[in-house]
Order: C-alpha cells, then structure tokens, then sequence
C-alpha cells in the first residue's frame, strides 16, 4: 500500500483538498484524494492514458482488480495468438516495438512489450484493487471511486476531479443461453478458458461464433488433429489478411486518404474474390454492406484469414447453422440436422462491465454496456470523465483517444498548477 502513503503526501499541499475535508470523518473507508486523474484498469489502453499524462507532467493513478497487467491478455488468451493487425497499428503512444519483434508479434511478445512500456515510462498500478463504484459528486464537484482490496483494511474511496475508463470493451465474458446446455454431457467452455487444441486431439467440436476468434480456434482444433465444426448463425466478411504484399488493414488505411469508403470497399470485395474465391459456396454469405461501411455503422470486425478457409476448403473444417437446441451428447441445428459432438466452444465474444460499477450517468447504456452514440467523439463524457479503448477500433483507437485525453486535461491542469502557486 505504498502508493497510498505517496498519495497522502501529494495531497497536503493540493489547494483543492480543502474542499474533500467537509465529507464526513467518521467513515471507517479512507478517503485519499488524487491529485490527477484516477484510470480504472492496467491494460492497453490504462498504461496508454498514464503514459501520454506523464509525458505532460501529469501524474496518475491506475487502479487494476487484478494481480497483473493486461490480465486478458495473461490469462484469457488462447496460446497461439498473434496481433491481427501489423504491429505498427497495435504500438501504444511514444514507444514503438522492437525492431527484431515479426510483423505480427505473439501474445507472450505483446505482454512483455507492455511489462517493457510500463517499466519505461515508470507506472505502477494499484493491482488487486477492485473498483466497485464511482460516481461524480455534484456538491464538490470531485469523481469518489470506491474499492476493495484483496483484505477488508484495504478498501480505500479515492477522490479526483478526472476519471478515466479504461477497463476495454472486452471485460466480461458473453454466454449465450442455448436450450439444453443443462443437459449436455460434453464439455462447454467459452473461448476465455481455451488454451490450446491439445486437449482435443480426436475429438468433434462445435465452435459457436464465426468472428477472428472463432475462426483461428478452428484453425488451432485442425493442428491438433481435432475435428471441429463451426456455427455461422450471421453473415460474415472473410478478408485475406495480406493483399499486393501489404496487410489489407495498412492497404485500406491508406486507399481511404484517396477514395471514398464505398469504392475502397468494392476493391477489397473484389480482390477477396480473386484470393479466396466466392465464400458463400461453403455457408459464409457477406453482407449487404462492406465490409468498412458495416465497421463505421456498428462496430462489426472483418476476419481476416490466417488460414481457416483453407481448411473449410478441404472439408476439415465443417460450417453448421445456428443451433437449435443440445441434448446429452448430440447438437440439433435449425436446419434439422443432428450431430454427435465432445465438446462445444463458444467464441460468443465479451461485454464491457462498465454499468455495473459506473453510477449516475447513462452514458454507457449503449449495447455490452459501451457508450452511447452521443458520447462526445467516443472519449470525452462530462463533469471530467474520459473514456480509452470503446470505440471500436483496436489498440489504434485506444492509442489515440489517449494522446486526446491528455491533452484535453493539460488545459484544466495548468490552471490548477498555477492556482497552486497562487495559494501555496
């Protein structure tokens, strides 16, 4: 609890801690003011934020439940993930990757950039401590976020005029409710707590969910000698991850400078067809939109493939349509068939938990618990608070929502710093 007693001593001589000595001083909850913004969560998009701060001067603090950072990525990642974007899209402000790391660095390489990126610019999270609410208080005009520790003398209610979000999009886990899960006798696990194919090796599974996870744990199953099958309820955009020697990410990015949307789309389409052919002849139909348009309207990621339609190609890979219900050991999809599966891995993506902790505002009432179209340019609410990593766009939105951050908060920061030198 170091980082407490630090907090402490910032805090005398804030000529804004006059104002939190009027709450109430027989609480048994400490109450610590921050002199700087409070971010809740050590990932990504956390460590960004802290980062841009710091390099203005701006102290902060970041508040993380769990005992790491990037605690997803730790411990909710299956082991043979890899960036999907090439790594000068996925490099957090002010320092790149090395050099010597691949184009798509792995999961383990990741983690030990961000362990590199907060050792550089010096942070050091609050880990084990859980923020259970936070709620902008109008009478003094501060944020009061209320946390737990892993030890009842732990729980501290932290006071600060700017809160940040940065818990992600992907905090908790989506379980779709299918009828006769109770009843089956297979394993059931959601992509959070698969590892490896090892495990399945001979056996049939049933992976629900055709998105990037859903896909390359399908890709992983075939490696293992696993026969999977995999449930595509929706349409689906299938985009070769590379075209013309470039990533289809980097290729687009740049065509969008140039062209409208709708023909950088109709060039994508068009070139996905030359290098998989037509999807649909294996049950995965595109959309009405393209696949950047329908990205813009709600959030929905292409696949890029790394291989799986190959493997759908071949057979090795079957495509099912939606489930319609589970019994002991067998599968009945809506089309009739009935199949015979081991296990069932359910690629059904994540919400944010941001609702459940964050009080007095709507602002995240949009669907999973993300923020609502009106939110002011997807990172900047009101009465101070900010979010990082909610808008849709990868480790590059949250890059550049943070550099905003920070520098919408330099603004009100010098005319605290210099109302400090005026009352010091």
């Amino acid at each position: 609890m170091d980082y407490l007693k630090e907090l402490e001593g910032k805090s005398v001589h804030d000529c804004y801690h006059h104002q939190i000595k009027v709450m109430d001083k027989m609480v048994s909850t400490p109450r610590i003011w921050v002199h700087g913004p409070v971010i809740v969560g050590a990932g990504p998009s956390g460590l960004a934020a802290a980062a841009c701060l710091k390099q203005k001067d701006i102290p902060s603090l970041i508040l993380e439940k769990a005992e790491c950072l990037a605690s997803m990525w730790q411990h909710k990642t299956y082991d043979r993930l890899c960036l999907h974007l090439p790594k000068q899209f996925c490099q957090l402000p002010l320092m790149p990757f090395p050099k010597n790391f691949p184009s798509y660095p792995t999961k383990q390489q990741f983690l030990t950039y961000l362990k590199n990126y907060a050792e550089h610019f010096d942070l050091k999270p609050a880990f084990s401590t859980t923020v259970v609410s936070a709620e902008f208080d109008h009478r003094s005009g501060f944020w009061r976020v209320k946390t737990e520790g892993m030890k009842k003398n732990e729980d501290v209610e932290y006071v600060c005029k700017w809160l940040i979000v940065a818990t992600g999009e992907n905090a908790e886990e989506v379980v779709p409710q299918i009828e006769g899960m109770g009843e089956f006798q297979g394993t059931i696990l959601h992509t959070s707590s698969y590892k490896s194919g090892s495990m399945f090796c001979g056996k049939n599974v049933l992976v629900v969910g055709c998105g990037n996870s859903g896909m390359e744990v399908c890709l992983d199953l075939c490696n293992h000698n696993a026969h999977p099958s995999l449930v595509v309820r929706n349409t689906v955009h299938i985009l070769p991850q590379q075209m013309l020697g470039k990533s289809t990410f980097g290729l687009s990015m740049c065509l969008l400078k140039c062209f409208p949307i709708r023909f950088v789309d109709q060039f994508l389409l068009v070139m996905s067809h030359i290098m998989l052919g037509d999807t649909s002849q294996f049950g995965l139909n595109r959309p009405k939109l393209g696949p950047l348009e329908l990205k813009n309207l709600n959030g929905k990621t292409p696949v890029l493939d790394v291989g799986t339609l190959a493997q759908i190609r071949s057979g090795k890979i079957k495509v099912c349509r939606g489930i319609k219900r589970l019994t002991q050991h067998t599968v009945e999809f809506v089309d009739g068939k009935v199949k015979n599966f081991d296990a069932i891995i359910l690629a059904t993506g994540y919400k944010s938990n941001v609702p459940s902790w964050l009080k007095g505002t709507d602002m995240f009432s949009g669907k999973d618990g993300l923020p609502k179209k009106p939110f002011p340019n997807g990172w900047k609410g009101e009465n101070g608070l900010y979010t990082v990593g909610f808008t849709k766009r990868g480790l590059l939105g949250a890059s550049i929502d943070a550099k905003k951050i920070a520098e919408d908060i330099q603004h009100s920061w010098k005319v605290i710093e210099e109302a400090t030198h005026v009352f010091a």
